[in-house]
């Protein structure tokens, strides 16, 4: 291993002028961050100022403001209204259904040897398509019968199957359809 030769400086070395030189820029350039930083802070308190003033002045402008007659309701809005409503109430439906008990069903019932790949719920018919691969035919059974089993589902049925050849375990590619229920 060869040696390495450090130089420290001494009191009588020279500064050379590149240092300097970097030196000057590294200040001229945080005094520019710092004027940037200056300026947009007081922008900032000036919009907030006038946010502020625009806020204190519109409860007066509304109710200096002449009442006008509104302009009769057509037929078009009122349908649109009917519709937005129609929507907003299904979401409601959609949001208020017992998501975690069955999701917590199907939890309970699913093995190792189950592998669920999706879960289609209809709300408004209240069923619940499931696709999925089992390891055999009789997990898959079994998870069908734990099912029926189940107090939220009712009138689990094996739409669909097939039996994967190419694969050399064999599984089992499952549809399934049951009737989701609200009792518990």
């Amino acid at each position: 291993m060869s040696r390495m030769k450090l130089s420290f400086p001494y009191s009588g070395q020279n500064v050379r002028v590149i240092d300097i030189s970097l030196l000057l820029i590294g200040l001229i350039v945080l005094l520019a961050a710092f004027y940037q930083f200056k300026r947009i802070s007081e922008e900032s308190s000036y919009w907030s100022v006038r946010v502020e003033k625009l806020e204190k002045e519109q409860p007066r402008a509304i109710t200096a403001a002449p009442r006008t007659r509104a302009a009769p309701r057509s037929r078009d809005t009122g349908q649109e209204i009917s519709k937005d409503l129609e929507k907003a109430n299904a979401i409601l439906q959609q949001i208020n259904l017992p998501w975690e008990s069955l999701f917590d069903s199907i939890e309970h019932i699913t093995t190792e040897d189950i592998a669920l790949l999706s879960l289609q719920p209809d709300v408004t018919n209240r069923t619940l398509r499931i696709r999925g691969e089992a390891r055999n035919m009789a997990v898959l059974l079994d998870f069908i019968e734990a099912m029926e089993r189940e107090i939220i589902f009712e009138k689990a049925h094996l739409v669909n199957y097939k039996i994967k050849q190419d694969s050399p375990y064999r599984p089992v590619d499952f549809l399934l359809t049951a009737v989701w229920t609200t009792r518990m």
